[in-house]
């Protein structure tokens, strides 16, 4: 009797295990095949747009790809007649050249006048310290509005930032510019892309640490992107 009773709680034990193995594997399954709708959604819910209304300048952030896609927006939103002027912010790589000379080219060939250019040089090693640096720069020339062109896996991140960092009288918004290296509808099949992503999580979270103190200016939103021969330092 008492090795019929062992034998069927033996047999209970391998049912359940058994069904627990399978309900674990349907899980895993489940998740295998709604993989790509949710990373999909993560994507394109990180890339942020704003209503982008005419302004007194558009900031080209340094760190463009290697197709120049932040300065083709911006050369896009200026022929839209969004802003009178384009900055070229770009980070100081010798005394005397930098990403800034490789932006101002790049909008030229894209149809912005020179004249319509202001090269920005500086030695900003985050999107932190570039946006300090251009608020300086923003502060001198009083302008009141001013849009952000960046890449799109950028745009969440360096809104937050400059809503935070730059002086409350001046309105920022920010635009994106599509990046042949960052397809949000399949960032997760290249390794760039994903690497990509993964640092802007950490970026965000870094930036969130550095700057909770900070508010938030209130902007209309539907969801932006030196001197030449000057440094930040030297702008007066």
């Amino acid at each position: 009797m008492r090795r019929s009773c062992l034998q069927q709680n033996q047999h209970g034990g391998i049912v359940a295990k058994l069904i627990v193995l399978l309900g674990l594997l349907a899980f895993f399954v489940s998740l295998y095949l709604v993989r790509s709708p949710v990373l999909r959604f993560a994507g394109e819910e990180w890339i942020v747009e704003d209503s982008l209304d005419k302004a007194d300048v558009l900031i080209v952030l340094s760190g463009d790809s290697f197709y120049g896609d932040r300065a083709t927006r911006a050369a896009e939103l200026f022929r839209e007649g969004k802003a009178p002027l384009v900055v070229a912010s770009g980070k100081r790589l010798r005394p005397n050249a930098g990403v800034g000379e490789l932006m101002e080219h790049d909008l030229i060939e894209r149809g912005v006048p020179k004249d319509k250019i202001l090269r920005f040089v500086h030695d900003a090693d985050s999107t932190k310290e570039e946006a300090e640096a251009l608020a300086k720069l923003a502060k001198t020339k009083k302008w009141r509005k001013a849009i952000i062109v960046t890449s799109n896996y950028h745009t969440r991140r360096a809104r937050y930032i400059f809503r935070r960092i730059f002086p409350q009288d001046v309105e920022t918004r920010v635009a994106s510019a599509r990046d042949g290296d960052f397809d949000p509808e399949h960032w997760w099949e290249k390794r760039k892309s994903t690497k990509e992503f993964v640092r802007e999580l950490a970026g965000m979270m870094v930036a969130m640490w550095e700057l909770h103190g900070g508010s938030e200016k209130t902007v209309t939103t539907q969801g932006i992107v030196g001197l030449r021969g000057l440094t930040p330092q030297r702008l007066v």
